[in-house]
């Protein structure tokens, strides 16, 4: 039988949270051009060539990332769940993590040739860890064919939102508080505030999955979900020391790791895995996205809003 097509028809929610997280991403819309980018080229180049390095090879496993996102997985996530309104956020979403990557683009064309970045992209194209961690996480996005390989393909997402990218932003946030490259800094907090959406709305639809699941279903899950934990833990720490030793601070960023894989977790409503340890104060205060740029013509910091229900002026509202 033929499936029939319907019209979206949001006067009648499918349930009582994503016409809010909807509205939430319309509200958060960006592109990188609105960013003044170019205030970053002088701190740039008072950055080693060591340090130039790290960031360049941060931003290109951001990148691929944010392809991962915007290619595979919120497009294969939402051909498997049947709320038209839930393939709305998510197809709204899956636009956003390419958008993301293409302000990687911008900020590499604002501060490095052409075939500099080109050299990073092949870097991303060869390091193993960046090659293992595609390979898990799009293998769990091809596999979707039940309501228990939806559930772990939604868990690999929010990994990935919720941890996986941490490891990526703690330098650029690092810097960006010490008063350094702070506009490419202010694209990496709009991200940021995007992937906390992202990773809580992909949350919220796998807990609804994992609470239809038999117990013993669940049970499996509950090991499987470990599994993988462990599997992109280890394999990002390869990543962490590989990428960060060379400036020393891989045992910060696996700090910072463990702590995003807690709040990943928590995204899931599952209990946390690693115990409480002291993140440097500098990124962990990066984390929380407040405007940092104000320029209210031409330029939007992560705490730009749009105006809603504006009330045009009247002669009486200069009456004194």
């Amino acid at each position: 039988m033929t499936n029939i097509i319907r019209a979206v028809n949001w006067n009648r929610p499918d349930d009582d949270y994503s016409e809010d997280f909807l509205d939430q991403n319309f509200m958060q819309i960006w592109r990188e051009h609105e960013i003044p980018l170019d205030d970053d080229k002088m701190a740039w180049m008072a950055l080693s060539d060591t340090e130039r390095d790290i960031y360049k090879k941060v931003l290109g496993g951001l990148t691929f990332l944010d392809t991962e996102q915007g290619s595979e997985g919120m497009p294969l996530i939402m051909q498997h769940v049947e709320s038209a309104q839930k393939k709305a956020v998510l197809s709204f979403m899956g636009m956003m993590e390419h958008i993301h990557a293409k302000s990687y683009s911008a900020i590499f064309a604002t501060l490095t040739s052409t075939e500099e970045s080109d050299r990073v992209f092949e870097w991303t194209v060869a390091n193993p860890f960046l090659r293992r961690k595609g390979e898990i996480i799009s293998g769990y996005y091809r596999s979707i064919t039940s309501p228990e390989r939806l559930y772990m393909a939604m868990v690999a997402s929010v990994f990935l939102e919720s941890a996986l990218f941490y490891s990526g932003f703690y330098y650029p946030l690092l810097l960006a508080g010490r008063g350094k490259m702070t506009a490419s800094g202010e694209i990496i907090d709009l991200i940021m505030r995007d992937e906390a959406v992202h990773g809580q709305y992909i949350g919220t639809l796998a807990r609804e999955v994992y609470a239809e699941l038999p117990t013993e279903t669940q049970a499996e899950l509950d090991r499987e979900v470990a599994t993988l934990l462990r599997r992109l833990y280890d394999n990002e720490a390869g990543y962490t020391v590989d990428l960060y030793a060379p400036i020393g601070l891989e045992e910060d960023v696996l700090r910072f790791l463990r702590y995003n894989f807690n709040r990943a977790l928590m995204n899931l409503g599952r209990p946390t895995h690693f115990p409480d340890e002291d993140i440097n104060p500098i990124v962990l205060n990066g984390i929380n996205t407040q405007t940092k740029i104000h320029d209210f013509f031409s330029k939007k910091g992560n705490g730009y809003q749009k105006a809603v229900n504006i009330v045009p002026l009247t002669d009486a509202d200069f009456a004194v």
